[in-house]
């Protein structure tokens, strides 16, 4: 019976640290789509095309970032709440 519990805690902890790993994933996704966005619009700003391209890079890791750490929120907190 002792050992369900101590299972059932290990899993969440996986859980949580599954979560952790994603969220991160995420940061690190919306990082680089900032980072190509810049080098566009440093290196090649020539083009119109380069230009909204490089924006639409920016603007695109922004909103990765955004719906990453609303994820992981709600994700923790339905964690928390034991749902």
């Amino acid at each position: 019976m002792e050992d369900a519990g101590v299972r059932d805690k290990l899993a969440r902890q996986r859980t949580e640290l599954a979560n952790e790993r994603t969220f991160l994933a995420y940061v690190r996704t919306a990082l680089s789509l900032l980072a190509g966005g810049a080098v566009l619009l440093q290196f090649f700003t020539a083009n119109i095309a380069i230009i909204v391209s490089g924006w639409a890079l920016i603007c695109s890791g922004g909103v990765v970032l955004l719906f990453g750490l609303w994820r992981f929120l709600r994700v923790r907190a339905r964690l928390k709440s034991g749902a």
